[in-house]
């Protein structure tokens, strides 16, 4: 006689998992609707009709057992009730996941001919990117390359997640994620200064020496939070009187005697004789430049030959810099 054991006994009483009914539509939907704020904004955006988003909102929610929606009615906005903001983030980690699916295809069916996404920003398009993209170019002359700079790292790494960016130039650490880098160079944080300003007569300088001189600097991007975090940890909480993204502005602010720049070294544009480079003493971390990409995805060989380049590349701007 054969024996039932406890196992085979929950294995045959298990239910079948209504979750097997969610589908791809059911979470893009759903992403949708919380990112357009309506029915029918989300209608238009999925090419739907606004009763069949409708229609798959309500079919999610009778799989999961949960409220998703908020639908006040009339003109108000629609909100995500709790369950809808928890599932939302599995919902666009999933769409995320599809999209690199489909840049993956796109990617593999082009060959040696197609577009390369490569997102930037100033300094690395200033004094690097131009070098790479003229011996890649010359090297694959059936790759388009597609520029585009986001205004911060959320958007890039949210870029590279979801497949529209293919390779992104960023500062390490990364965040987590599904990302890959390759370190390029080191970029030591220096100080300038006006170079008609005393202190444009020290060869190095600490944050003390600077008196009640205004201190300008950039944004918070994950560079200046490491630089911060690592002045705060020697007492040294930094008080900037400025912030701006844009290197061309600190640098003429400098000039105009505003103030004293705390700047990476690769953001300052070389030649301005109203400004001077002063060592900072002690020295803070460097910024760790690297090229990213979505750890998951197909690499073609031309990116893995823009990576290679960009390497090569960025060890003789790193040279010329601040010397072997």
């Amino acid at each position: 006689m054969s024996s039932i054991t406890t196992a085979d006994t929950h294995r045959v009483d298990r239910q079948p998992d209504s979750w097997l009914g969610v589908e791809i539509r059911h979470l893009a939907a759903l992403e949708a609707v919380a990112r357009a704020g309506s029915f029918g904004r989300a209608a238009v955006e999925l090419g739907y009709t606004q009763s069949a988003v409708s229609q798959q909102i309500a079919a999610l929610e009778r799989i999961v057992g949960e409220k998703l929606v908020e639908r006040p009615g009339g003109p108000r906005a629609i909100s995500m009730t709790e369950a809808g903001d928890l599932l939302l983030r599995h919902a666009e980690a999933i769409v995320n996941r599809l999209d690199a699916a489909r840049a993956d295809m796109a990617a593999l069916s082009a060959g040696e001919t197609g577009t390369l996404r490569v997102a930037t920003y100033q300094s690395i398009s200033a004094r690097v990117l131009p070098i790479v993209m003229r011996r890649f170019m010359g090297a694959w002359p059936g790759i388009a390359l597609e520029l585009s700079e986001p205004s911060n790292d959320d958007t890039l790494y949210r870029g590279i997640e979801s497949g529209a960016i293919d390779l992104g130039f960023g500062s390490l650490p990364m965040p987590d994620g599904p990302f890959e880098a390759t370190e390029l160079l080191t970029d030591p944080h220096v100080l300038l200064v006006p170079s008609d300003s005393p202190l444009a007569a020290r060869e190095s300088l600490s944050l003390a020496d600077l008196g009640d001189v205004a201190l300008i600097g950039s944004n918070q991007c994950s560079s200046a939070s490491v630089v911060e975090g690592a002045l705060r940890e020697r007492g040294i909480p930094l008080d900037y009187a400025f912030r701006s993204d844009d290197n061309t502005t600190l640098q003429g602010l400098v000039a105009a005697r505003f103030g004293v720049a705390l700047m990476p070294l690769l953001a300052i544009q070389p030649g301005d004789e109203r400004v001077k480079v002063v060592a900072l003493d002690p020295p803070v971390p460097r910024r760790r430049l690297a090229v990213v990409w979505h750890r998951d995805r197909h690499r073609s060989p031309a990116s893995r030959a823009f990576i290679d380049i960009a390497r090569t590349v960025s060890a003789d701007v790193e040279r010329e810099l601040v010397g072997p």
